[in-house]
């Protein structure tokens, strides 16, 4: 018997990278799921693959979270898992004033905005699930102030206080909210920043005690046990799967 043995699990975001890695994972521990994305055509493609089904979703759009909502509710009934996988990075790194408005908001719209608006339109099946649990993906960069990508670790901090306060508020209704704070990870994402920062990156992994990236895989199998019945008694935590990037940097012993 899987771990998500009969649950209904809905995840953004999940046509590639950690999302995808999620919804294959979920699928083999027994969980129903519901893909989502704006990629229609890989989002549908893996759904496909892994025997899930996939619905359009632009997490900014509180009309699409609705449509999400409504098809749920007409296909399950009820919602057990959600996950808020969704997420952009920055476009480019630069001091707080060389950072446009368009760009700070677009940020803000797609990683704080989205699973606010995700949580709301769902709230009413969540407490129809069986022991409900929200997932929100945030970063390191949710735990840790940056240099020179001052909105995008703003995003992450800002949606780490906002699953805090849910978690708060949701509590007595039996919904558990947890947020998972990756490190590096090999995504989409990451591997198309371009040479130069890919060599930044891994300068910044050889000064970590564990000296490689990071697999999506390793990412879902922290979201499987937080949607499990496993971390019943989980709510309102931070949990890092970054290599342990925080605990460092490593330096050598003096001699």
């Amino acid at each position: 018997m899987g771990r998500l043995e009969d649950k209904i699990a809905l995840i953004t975001g999940s046509a590639r990278g950690m999302g995808a890695a999620e919804a294959r994972l979920f699928t083999r521990e027994g969980a129903q799921v519901v893909v989502t994305d704006v990629l229609d055509d890989l989002g549908a493609q893996t759904a496909a693959d892994i025997g899930a089904k996939y619905l359009h979703l632009d997490v900014t759009s509180v009309a699409e979270w609705e449509i999400a909502a409504q098809y749920v509710t007409d296909t399950f009934g009820r919602l057990d898992i959600l996950v808020n996988n969704a997420g952009i990075v920055s476009a480019g790194l630069g001091r707080l004033d060389e950072i446009s408005v368009e760009e700070h908001l677009r940020l803000f719209d797609v990683n704080v905005h989205g699973a606010f608006y995700g949580m709301r339109a769902m709230l009413p099946l969540l407490e129809q699930g069986h022991g409900a649990s929200v997932v929100n993906i945030s970063s390191i960069d949710g735990l840790a102030g940056v240099a020179s990508l001052a909105s995008y670790v703003s995003t992450k901090h800002a949606l780490l206080g906002l699953s805090r306060s849910a978690a708060l508020d949701l509590g007595p209704l039996g919904i558990r909210v947890n947020t998972i704070h990756p490190g590096i990870i090999e995504t989409p994402n990451v591997l198309s920043r371009g040479d130069a920062k890919l060599a930044r990156l891994h300068r910044t992994l050889e000064r970590q005690p564990l000296r490689r990236i990071g697999q999506p895989e390793e990412v879902a199998s922290m979201a499987l046990f937080l949607a499990s019945d496993e971390a019943s008694y989980c709510t309102g935590a931070a949990f890092t799967v970054d290599g342990g990037h925080l605990a460092g940097p490593y330096r050598e012993p003096p001699v």
